[in-house]
């Protein structure tokens, strides 16, 4: 065989090699890990303090561990909205241990969505708006993303209050932020039908830089971008739901990675380790094999190897909810020993700590 021959065989050998790790990649990441060891457990001690006139929280759509170990929840006022609640704090933030310390954001948002808490403790927070329509009472507010401190003072603001749109001032539905190293602000502005579907990238000040994604199930597209993390080397986490699978993009938008062993998708935590935390909420009846809970596994391969099995009402608990989990929120202790779901159905936070 010539030079050039056996060139030209190894570059072909190459690719169909390269389609062979693909398609057995596919298969890895479609199959269903189940079952896994439960490396967690409920803390039924655990309860959060209500704030003065609230017996239960709203639906929790964000929850947050800060730098100084409280817990910063978002919750949606009274039941699922904040419409006609002008006068409930949706952001309250309380100890480990559930003792309130402070309440803020009254009169803010109309659907509280996603937070991602500063080192200093200021907190940005997403405003999606219920694309069911209630936000028709509340004018002039939602569509935005907002960075306030620690008082709930208005920082910075992205988007026109109010407005829907997709242009570069304007959101449709935005549902989670994170902040990179160098200030720079990624937004998943998106919830479903009728809104937006894409990743959209500011600087530290605010400024416009650029977006990707659009309506779809291709490579690098969303149906719903309904979750944002970020980890230890900057790669951006994208929660698509719909899809029953997580998307990883570098900062300029460029897909990495796509990841479907993690179940459905509804919120995302990854911790100082890179260990990735990962609710579904609705494989029970969507994805055969998957069940609803909390996935955990390595973000640095995509590894699943722990699972919290969904969880049901407690005698504590009675009235509240159904036995299919509805926690659309996650976040992790820093060291890891503990974590907190954030209950959209039951109206709640779960503590969960790490089995000795």
């Amino acid at each position: 065989m010539s030079q050039r021959n056996r060139v030209r065989w190894t570059a072909v050998a190459a690719v169909l090699g390269l389609i062979t790790l693909s398609v057995v990649r596919a298969r890895a990441e479609t199959a269903s890990p189940l079952p896994l060891p439960n490396p967690y457990h409920i803390d039924e001690t655990f309860k959060l303090e209500m704030p003065s006139g609230l017996k239960s929280l709203g639906s929790v759509s964000g929850v947050k561990v800060g730098r100084d170990n409280n817990i910063y929840v978002f919750h949606r006022c009274v039941e699922n909205s904040c419409t006609g609640h002008n006068d409930v704090p949706p952001i309250v933030v309380y100890t480990p241990q559930g003792k309130l310390l402070r309440s803020m954001g009254a009169g803010m948002f109309v659907w509280p969505h996603g937070i991602a808490v500063m080192p200093d403790l200021s907190i940005w927070a997403t405003d999606a708006v219920a694309p069911n329509g209630v936000d028709k009472n509340n004018p002039g507010k939602g569509h935005q993303v907002l960075h306030v401190d620690k008082n709930g003072h208005v920082l910075l603001a992205l988007g026109k209050p109010g407005v829907a749109g997709a242009s570069h001032d304007t959101f449709n539905a935005p549902t989670d932020v994170v902040i990179g190293r160098n200030g720079d602000i990624f937004v998943t502005d998106g919830h479903g039908a009728g809104t937006n579907a894409r990743l959209v990238k500011f600087d530290k000040n605010g400024a416009y830089v650029k977006e990707w994604g659009t309506r779809g199930a291709g490579p690098g597209q969303f149906e719903a971008p309904h979750a944002l993390a970020i980890d230890s080397r900057g790669r951006l986490f994208v929660a698509d739901r719909p899809n029953s699978r997580i998307e990883i993009f570098d900062q300029d938008g460029n897909l990495l990675a796509e990841w479907k062993q993690f179940g459905r998708p509804s919120g995302l935590a990854i911790d100082k380790n890179d260990m990735l935390y990962v609710t579904d909420t609705q494989s029970t009846k969507d994805r055969p094999g998957f069940e609803n809970g909390i996935y955990i596994g390595s973000a640095k391969d995509g590894k699943v190897t722990g699972f919290i099995p969904k969880i049901r009402p407690h005698s504590t608990w009675e009235g509240e909810g159904s036995d299919r989990t509805n926690m659309e929120a996650i976040t992790v202790a820093p060291d890891a020993s503990a974590i907190y779901g954030g209950e959209a159905g039951l109206r709640m936070v779960v503590k969960f700590v790490k089995n000795k």
